[in-house]
């Protein structure tokens, strides 16, 4: 219990509080906020940069939302950064309701609402791009929003995040907000290095209890014991017996009815036991929300990690008859179907499969993935978070920051495709699904399902939920328009400077730090063992390099004797013909035999020789085999028709042999050896006198001298080389800056590569470039590759730069449309001959090389900007649609910036044509 004068202390506080932004905020929210939001909150009013780090739907946007409102009091901007559109869009929309329309605007390259305001909302990508530019809007910036802020380890864009922490003008107050993550400490050390004081809040504690289950059959069993605390159920929880029986029972009745082949099946280590009992797969999907809806565990998000997945999921649901809406909320879904749809062309409904769609959501059903159309993953998005669609089938990009809560989530396995193959889900990963489930204010507790499926051991399974490491990593990686951008803006030393205090470099440099504790730990070792292998007779080292010395030169000539013999072999190999008697001096095949086939021209790598012995018996014997000394002795005919399969032919021949050599028959052949050198070899003989004489020679402990000496020898290669280690990662991070500078340089984009480096002509419009491959577009810009190209062309070549398969795509037609020599196919010729030279550049720099270009989007891109259809345009790519949008819309952004960075007027006017032959149709709609 608090003492009265601490009472009275958080007495006096509330009072100051009350009166204070944050008092004032708080008395604005409908709810009461927890401690961790408190905290933050109050970090945010006394100036600091904040950290919040917390599991999903915990509410830490709050402390996000309370620094738009105190840079609204205070008269200075807030930008709000989100790490894709939707998000951005969704956000934009709840700052609206809450500070006005006049107050809020919206950048997300595509989209540009209001922003000019006070409180702009926008991609990360964005505020990078304001900063390099030194845009005018960051004058007044007192505060940046980081939502979702874990994005920095994602290997293509999460080296954004980190430029813009680090270019940010000192003043400005970076509100960092995380999912929880086993490093944030670390994280946060590295913020109050770059940006200065930094409040680090860490939260574990979900709003909402989360309940673990899983459901074998048609049974949602509780995965843990009864015993178990859900909110803390410690390391190694005991699972619920019941469980364990209903497994057993469930495999020893064999299969259970469902969709065949719908995972469960998979077999191998770790959290998958691979036995002999029959196979029980997952239920069917219309079985699954049957039984969610009865155990009154809906809404639901069943993640299925496949898009077609989620579709066929969906079709069955469909096809079962189930509904799970009211004839009221029917009406209300269609009524919103019609608000956000309206404007859709009414020719590409059919291809949209709209109607089939729109009747799955007035079931209460609906699909989830990156494949959808914005408009209807939008439109889903609104209804599930209205209540009013109970189930959802999504791949994990659901996850992904979007405001969908449910009662419960279903993971239908527990593999996943990673892109390169399947790979079982992490225990961050199951966090990060699993953490939707339980709706602040609504739900008393959330529950997650695994469906049971054979090879799933419920002792992983509970240790997988029951873990929570989820470790921040770096994917910062100096890039061409960055390199340019900081040497613009900083001069070359500043910017390696500030590419050293990347967050990247900061864990390699902590790294380091173990890494030295151990060097220093090997160094101590090796002092020990110099004392253990010391000799009080002489110097035991130079004893020891006689020794070795001895040991390498009976191996070279050791060596020698071998290339004798073998050129020896080889000599006789390619002296004998078919008939030739050779006798063997030694082995267990010593005698004399007959050469029935001649060998072949290969020598010792020939195939084995067929030879009949005296006895007679046929041997095939490996030229490699032959012992030293194997000469040929005399030579008979062999009968032109001689066949070794016949007993009778063989003992004529072997006869045949006999008289030939006479009396030697008889003789046993000498057994030689090859002439041994070490006897009189001179150098040899004067290590091993040399040897017999020194001092240490007779110590009666020489052996174990010897031996720690092999130690210490051996502990010394393995210090050498984590001494290179450790050179490795130090400036890492700045070596890898000083190659992409020596490529830039080479190609004229920089003009130097060390202390004074400036940037060229041409380097001044690759700053205006940004994309994964922006040198592959300056280069193609800068030679000319694109000029001849119309406005459908050069969106079709644009894609190149950005577009890449899924894994999972069909192989599309590499050729682009038009004749082998008109102008589109020369264009795509040049882009990837640039690519391929560049890529060899990099190697030559000792630089990761980017990917290769991929032409897949070329053709369904040029049928677009002409003018065709949607449904040829899908059917030409094998597209689907809102993946054909996606990418549309950065082609739209990468035509924006060759529109600008362009170097002539016509190249840029094409850009302009293209924008507006790309910009139409559904690739336009917007629901901003």
């Amino acid at each position: 219990m608090s003492s009265p004068a601490e009472r009275y202390a958080a007495f006096r506080r509330k009072q100051t509080e009350d009166d204070s932004p944050f008092g004032r905020f708080r008395e604005q929210q409908d709810f009461t906020l927890d401690d961790f939001q408190v905290q933050g909150c109050r970090a945010v009013q006394d100036g600091h940069g904040v950290l919040v780090a917390a599991p999903t739907g915990a509410g830490k946007t709050v402390v996000g939302e309370f620094a738009v409102a105190l840079a609204l009091e205070q008269g200075r901007k807030a930008f709000y950064t989100t790490p894709i559109k939707a998000l951005s869009n969704q956000k934009f929309q709840d700052l609206r309701r809450v500070h006005g329309a006049d107050a809020v605007g919206l950048l997300t390259g595509d989209t540009t609402i209001n922003g000019d305001a006070p409180v702009v909302v926008m991609t990360t990508e964005v505020l990078r791009n304001m900063l390099y530019n030194e845009a005018p809007a960051l004058q007044g910036l007192g505060f940046v929003v980081m939502d979702e802020v874990h994005y920095l380890a994602d290997r293509f864009r999460g080296p954004v995040w980190e430029e813009v922490i680090l270019h940010l003008a000192r003043d400005v107050q970076v509100i960092s907000l995380s999912a929880t993550v086993s490093n944030a400490e670390e994280f946060g050390q590295w913020l109050t290095e770059v940006r200065g004081d930094t409040s680090v809040v860490v939260s574990e504690r979900r709003p909402v209890p989360l309940w673990q289950h899983v459901m074998v059959g048609r049974d949602v069993l509780d995965l843990y014991g009864s015993d178990v605390d859900p909110t803390d159920p410690g390391v190694s929880p005991p699972i619920n017996p019941d469980l364990v029986e209903a497994i057993r029972v469930a495999e020893r009745s064999g299969p259970s009815r469902g969709n065949a082949g719908r995972g469960g099946r998979r077999k191998g280590r770790g959290r998958y036991r691979n036995d002999r009992r029959q196979q029980v797969r997952v239920p069917p999907r219309f079985l699954v929300v049957d039984q969610l809806d009865r155990a009154g565990l809906l809404p639901a998000i069943v993640f299925i990690f496949s898009r077609a997945g989620c579709e066929g999921a969906v079709q069955q649901v469909a096809r079962s008859g189930i509904a799970l809406t009211s004839p009221a909320e029917r009406a209300q879904i269609d009524a919103e179907v019609e608000r956000r749809c309206a404007n859709l062309p009414p020719e590409d409904l059919q291809v949209l499969d709209f109607w089939a769609w729109r009747e799955a959501l007035l079931s209460g059903v609906a699909a989830h993935h990156a494949g959808l159309l914005p408009v209807f993953k939008e439109t889903v998005e609104a209804l599930f978070a209205t209540g009013l669609v109970k189930v959802v089938f999504a791949t994990e990009t659901l996850a992904l920051g979007i405001n969908m809560p449910a009662r419960s989530v279903v993971l239908e396995k527990l593999t996943k495709w990673d892109g390169r193959g399947h790979a079982e889900v992490t225990s961050g990963e199951y966090t990060q699904l699993t953490g939707r489930a339980g709706r602040r204010g609504i739900d008393v507790e959330g529950h997650a399902v695994v469906l049971y499926a054979s090879g799933i051991d419920p002792v992983a399974l509970a240790g997988l939920a029951s873990r929570r490491t989820y470790p921040l990593r770096s994917s910062f990686r100096p890039t061409y328009n960055m390199a340019v951008n900081l040497i613009a803006t900083s001069g070359w030393s500043r910017a390696r400077e500030t590419l050293e205090t990347s967050f990247a470099q900061f864990q390699a440099d902590r790294s380091v730090v173990g890494l030295a504790r151990q060097a220093r730990s090997m160094s101590e070792a090796l002092d020990g063992y110099t004392d253990a292998m010391t000799c009080h007779l002489g110097d035991i080292e130079e004893y020891l390099q006689i020794r070795s010395a001895i040991g390498d030169r009976e191996r070279e000539l050791s060596r020698s004797r071998s290339r004798s013999a073998r050129e020896a072999t080889d000599k006789l190999l390619a002296g004998l013909r078919r008939g030739d008697v050779v006798q063997i001096p030694s082995g267990r095949r010593a005698g004399f035999a007959v050469v029935l086939e001649n060998p072949t021209p290969a020598g010792l790598d020939g195939p084995p020789l067929s030879l009949l012995t005296a006895e007679p018996r046929l041997v095939r014997l490996p030229p490699t085999d032959l012992p030293y000394g194997t000469e040929a002795v005399t030579r008979v005919r062999i009968p032109k028709h001689f066949n070794a399969r016949r007993p009778a032919e063989r003992r004529d021949l072997a006869s045949t042999m006999r008289n030939a050599l006479g009396a030697q028959a008889n003789d046993a052949p000498a057994r030689s050896k090859p002439p041994s050198a070490a006897a009189t070899d001179g150098p040899l003989n004067e290590l091993r006198d040399a040897l017999r004489h020194h001092p240490c020679h007779g110590c009666a402990d020489r052996e174990d001298h010897a031996r720690w000496a092999k130690r210490r020898s051996t502990l010394e290669s393995e210090h050498r080389a984590l001494l290179r280690r450790i050179e490795g990662r130090t400036a890492s991070i700045a070596r890898d800056f000083d190659k992409v500078c020596q490529v830039l340089d080479s190609l004229g984009y920089l003009d130097g590569a060390g202390a004074d480096a400036t940037v060229t002509e041409q380097g001044q419009w690759l700053r205006r470039l940004y994309c994964e491959k922006d040198l592959v577009l300056a280069e193609c810009l800068r030679s000319g590759a694109w000029a001849e190209l119309d406005a459908p062309g050069l969106a079709a070549v644009a894609s190149i730069v950005l577009y890449q398969s899924r894994g999972d795509d069909p192989a599309v037609p590499p050729t682009p449309p038009g004749p082998p020599d008109g102008p589109l196919a020369v264009a795509v010729r040049e882009t990837t001959r640039t690519s391929r030279r560049l890529e060899n550049l990099e190697r030559e720099h000792r630089l990761s090389p980017a990917d290769p270009v991929d032409l897949g989007l070329v053709r369904p891109m040029y049928a677009w900007a002409r003018g065709g259809s949607l449904s040829g345009v899908l059917d030409a790519g094998d597209l689907a649609a809102g993946d054909f949008v996606r990418w549309s819309r950065q082609v739209l952004d990468l035509l924006d910036q060759v529109a600008v960075a362009a170097p002539t007027h016509e190249l840029r006017q094409t850009a302009r044509e293209a924008i507006a032959g790309v910009r139409r149709g559904i690739v336009a709609h917007g629901t901003v």
